[in-house]
Order: structure tokens, then sequence, then C-alpha cells
């Protein structure tokens, strides 16, 4: 709820599932009084009449908050407890067993081993960067990032301080408007940040863009994309089900970060330069094709991987862009066709569709943000754009040998960000 003519926000609306990050929010943010109004939850996928209970719950609550003072609006959000920041350093006994149970125990880790965040260790990691300059507020708990907050993360992620511009340089652009973190946060979908380091700094690091990129056996893939995973929970307060509410989750929230095959693209780097991109994703969708001998059997393949009913991309659709990720096979077999990277963006944009009367069988047909060019279209055979341009399909190189590629769908409210990289 909001005033109409001055924007000054009059009251919060949340389903149950939803309150207790609505309440923390509001203390985060030094909020009191403000109204708010709880429906049960959920609200997609309701019979008719469990929309009119929830209306009805919502227009009683309504009613008796008209006219209520600001503490008797108050006590209507049942309380909730917000962590704050350590406010000092903390002794443990000098064993990994006793610092990893402690870090658990106060929800400073992701439940996995850290490096202990000592003074010494986080000034190696500051370098010359001064730890208090402050990059913004982190939500949903609007934290400040400060440098020294992104160090001590950085630190219990096993970074190498040769890495940590990676990690600044991502965290400045999640924070960007048009990454909309606060959404990625806290979403019911599996979003998580995928980094994608280029340029000559992927090399210096050791960042692997081969065989097994997406996953284990690399400590600069591993740490740096854990850093930012601890840096999202620890200062952004993105904790799992209380202020991250993706619903299953996904293995990506763990650590998530690639870097370009440039050796094996044929069409050269996305970006030249020491830069990283973060583009809020799922996990990869395998594309396996180990049959066609063309450029269209590759494509036709990727373009099948990256549409289904259940898939996020398409039903906001302004926002919404694709990451596809060739493996060197396909890219060369396609490349060999003659296409350029613009023609692979062309061609995934013109069949990557699903007719109307395919939409209308589930997912999310009915709640979409679409333009109104496409809510008017009545031709059940129509075949819609999953992205708005071809120019939201990224393509990249990485992988090893093999008849593989694959597609990362973004969350559909949040839009890719590339930083350039301050090399120390």
């Amino acid at each position: 709820m909001q005033l109409a003519k001055t924007g000054t926000p009059s009251g919060l609306i949340a389903t149950s599932a939803f309150q207790g990050l609505a309440v923390s929010e509001l203390g985060a943010l030094g909020v009191s009084g403000l109204p708010l109004l709880v429906v049960e939850h959920p609200l997609g996928g309701e019979r008719p009449e469990g929309v009119s209970r929830r209306a009805h719950q919502a227009v009683e609550q309504l009613a008796s908050l008209i006219g209520q003072d600001a503490s008797a609006r108050a006590d209507l959000a049942d309380p909730v407890t917000v962590v704050s920041d350590p406010a000092s350093p903390v002794t443990v006994s000098d064993t990994p067993e006793a610092l990893l149970a402690l870090f658990c125990e106060r929800e400073w880790c992701d439940g996995l081993p850290v490096v202990p965040p000592t003074e010494e260790r986080v000034r190696a990691m500051l370098g010359k960067a001064p730890a208090d300059r402050n990059l913004g507020a982190m939500p949903p708990l609007w934290r400040q990032a400060t440098l020294e907050k992104l160090a001590v993360n950085a630190v219990m992620a096993g970074c190498e301080p040769a890495s940590f511009p990676v990690v600044v340089a991502a965290v400045e652009a999640m924070l960007e408007p048009s990454f909309n973190l606060y959404g990625v946060q806290a979403t019911t979908h599996p979003v998580a940040p995928l980094l994608i380091v280029h340029g000559p700094i992927a090399r210096q690091l050791g960042v692997h863009a081969g065989s097994g990129c997406f996953g284990p056996g690399f400590r600069s893939n591993a740490t740096i994309g854990r850093a930012i995973r601890l840096i999202l929970m620890n200062v952004g307060g993105a904790w799992p089900g209380r202020h991250d509410m993706a619903t299953q989750g996904s293995p990506a929230k763990f650590t998530y970060c690639i870097a370009e095959r440039e050796d094996a693209s044929p069409w050269g780097p996305l970006r030249g330069e020491s830069a990283v991109t973060v583009f809020g994703g799922e996990a990869p969708h395998n594309v396996n094709d180990h049959v066609s001998t063309t450029a269209a059997g590759i494509l036709a393949t990727v373009a099948d991987t990256a549409v289904s009913l259940g898939s996020n991309v398409g039903w906001y659709f302004s926002q919404s862009q694709l990451l596809i990720v060739l493996g060197p096979e396909h890219a060369a077999t396609i490349a060999g066709d003659g296409f350029t990277r613009a023609d692979v963006q062309r061609y995934v944009f013109e069949h990557a569709r699903l007719p109307l009367r395919t939409l209308k069988l589930g997912g999310m047909w009915g709640i979409q943000d679409w333009p109104r060019w496409m809510m008017a279209v009545t031709d059940d055979d129509a075949l819609l754009p999953q992205v708005p341009s071809p120019d939201d399909v990224f393509v990249i190189v990485a992988g090893g040998p093999g008849k593989h590629s694959a597609v990362v769908p973004n969350c559909t409210f949040s839009r890719a960000v590339s930083r350039p990289i301050s090399v120390r």
C-alpha cells in the first residue's frame, strides 16, 4: 500500500510465509509503526474458493487497520529477532572443529569449514584498499557492504588476496539497480548470481574455463564464488527459509563462478578486458547433442532446451535473458557453418519459443508481465518469444571435450551487469 501523491509507504502486504522477512526488513531499516497486512500463503495456483478466502482476510485486516494509531498497528506484526552484525572479535579454541561449530551456531557460514578471519588475514586480503570504503546497502536486510566486511568473508571462503578485486567488482555489479539484488536474494526462485570472469585476470588467477568448469576442483572458481555467497548471507542477510525464500534452492547457491574459454571460442571473448559479469541464473541446463553435424541442428537442440512450461524465462518478459554456454566442439561446428555470435543470438531468439496453446496449459500463464502486443495475441499457434531481443541472449564458450553445452535461464526480474576489475 502506498500514498498515491507522496509515495510515502503507509503499509506493507505479505503472505504468512514472508511475514518474518517483512518484519526483519522493517527492523533493519529502522521503520516502526508501519501496519502489516498478512494474507494466508500461497497466492498462486489457488482455486476460486481459496482466492475468495484470502480476499476476505485482506479486507477484514484492512478494516481493522483503518483508523488505528501507530502503536496499535505495530502490535499486529509478530516479533522477529533481527541478528545484528558482530560488534567485536570472537575468541575460539584453535581447532577446525571448534571454529566450524561456532560459525554454524552463529549462522556465519554456509555449513562448510572456513578459514579463520583473523585481523592479519583480513588486512592481507584488503591490501591497500580502504577498509571503510562502502559499496552500498545490501538487501534484504540492507546492511552496509564495506570492503572490510567483504574481506572477512573472502578470507572465510579461502580466497587468495589476488582474487579480492574480482569479489569487489562482482559486488559492485550486483548492487546496480538493474541487477535487482533484492529480488535475487528474497525470491522463491532458485536463482544464484553466476560470475563470469573475463580477460587477462581470469588467466592470471586461474579461473577455470575448461572441463568441469561448473563443478569442483578449481580453487579460484570455488573460493571466489563462495566468497560472494557468504557475503550475500552475512552482509545481505539472505539466510535460507528466513530471508532467502527459495523454495528448494540450488547447488549453485554454494559457489557459481566460471571463466570464458577464450582459446576455444571461434568468435573471441564476450569481453576482452579484465572484467566480471554477474548473471542471476538458474543452475545450468545440460544440452546433449552427439548427432548434429550442422549449426541448425545443434542450435535447435539448444533452443528446445531453453523453453519449457516450468521455465521462469518469458513470464516477466521485459527483463528475461538467456545465457548460452557452448562447449568447444559445439561452438566449432556452429562456426564451421559460417554462424557468427550474432547469428547464434538471432537463431535462439527466433526458435526458443512455445506456442500460445502450450503456454496456456500451466506454468506462469495468467500472471505474466508481458507487453501489450503479446497480451493481445489470440492465435493459439503463435510462437511467442522468451526474451525481448537477440541482444538478451548471451553466448560464451566454456568447457572441455564432448558434445555438451548448457543453457542458463535467468530469474526474469534481473538484468546481467558487467564491471571492470581493477588489478592490484
